[in-house]
């Protein structure tokens, strides 16, 4: 079958197609047929090796985190779904390959597809939909009243923590553009913060969670304005210790994380607030209450471009030369 993949990190150049082995189902895995695959930032970093350190694939490496598609073979052992069934999900980190035209994926790790959803639309949602859940839901226990602050409200992940964050009951501000302003706005942000013409440090205050995406300077700034015993969620901040101990990793890269995060939780701690790094996992039970909201039509899916399967290399490029105007990159299979 057909993948795209990479043979060793670096940059779009090590990312090529190939012909594969079809996947081997396991006991309890679901065999998907791949109709269309989200195209993330994660993609890249992967590609590039940046997380290489504590995430040791064995390469050559099927790249892909999101899938959406068609259940044509089930394990023995597979009571969750069916041949025939519509499904999207995100697989273990372990497991990803998306960028592929079959999958073998854990049953645990999958849900049905919102019925009300193209495949394309219902591909954008895994990874984007889980990390929004396990920030605010899970980690920051966001419930009516809190405020909600989500950077880069019209990207992949933004827009849906945005309508995730005002379906508890938040109140949520965002930065964005003027050009995406309204969109952030229809998302449900009841302040949207221009990032190109606002210091959001100015203009907001007294925070509970902030979700990061952007890491560095941005972070540092997201910590002031916080309340006292608020929280910042980053995805692109530096690893910390609780991470290292969530992947069991030795000593030396315990070690390593605490260094790398030591001056973001030392500011945060004298602030009076905390800096959490996230690493989403996967969860067809995340899913299923993602869906029950998609259904309910509190979340919907932004997407980008769709660009063909054989064109996954062009949409790695437009994400990670920043060319997405909002929502999500996703690559499709011909019908």
């Amino acid at each position: 079958m057909k993948a795209f993949l990479i043979d060793k990190y670096g940059g779009p150049a090590r990312m090529r197609a190939a012909e594969v082995p079809e996947p081997q189902v396991g006991a309890e895995d679901v065999l998907v047929e791949i109709r269309a695959a989200g195209v993330n930032p994660l993609d890249v970093k992967l590609r590039d090796g940046a997380f290489k350190a504590f995430l040791p694939y064995r390469l050559p490496l099927v790249l892909g985190n999101d899938l959406a598609g068609e259940v044509v073979r089930v394990g023995p052992a597979v009571t969750r779904f069916a041949v025939g069934d519509e499904v999207y999900g995100r697989p273990d980190k372990g497991r990803i390959g998306t960028f592929a035209e079959r999958l073998a994926v854990h049953q645990g790790d999958l849900a049905l597809k919102p019925a009300a959803l193209t495949m394309p639309e219902a591909a954008s949602l895994p990874l984007v939909a889980l990390t929004s859940w396990q920030a605010l839901v899970e980690r920051a226990r966001v419930r009516p009243g809190r405020k909600v602050l989500v950077h880069a409200g019209a990207g992949g992940l933004g827009s849906v923590a945005v309508q995730l964050a005002k379906a508890r009951g938040a109140h949520v501000a965002a930065t964005a553009s003027a050009a995406t302003a309204e969109l952030v706005e229809e998302l449900g942000a009841d302040e949207v913060v221009d990032y190109r013409t606002q210091d959001f440090e100015e203009v907001l205050d007294g925070y509970d969670v902030v979700l990061d995406s952007l890491g560095g300077e941005n972070l540092a700034r997201s910590l002031r304005v916080l309340r006292p015993g608020g929280i910042a969620i980053s995805v692109a901040g530096p690893p910390d210790p609780a991470f290292a101990r969530e992947l069991g990793v030795g000593p030396v890269l315990r070690l390593a994380m605490g260094a790398l995060s030591f001056r973001a939780r030392r500011s945060a701690r004298r602030q009076g607030v905390t800096y959490s790094f996230l690493f989403m996992k996967a969860s067809g039970d995340q899913l299923r209450e993602v869906t029950r909201l998609v259904d309910a039509g509190k979340i919907r899916p932004v997407v980008d471009t769709v660009f063909p399967f054989d064109d996954t290399l062009r949409a790695m490029e437009h994400v990670e030369k920043g060319r997405a105007k909002a929502g999500k990159v996703v690559v499709a299979m011909a019908a």
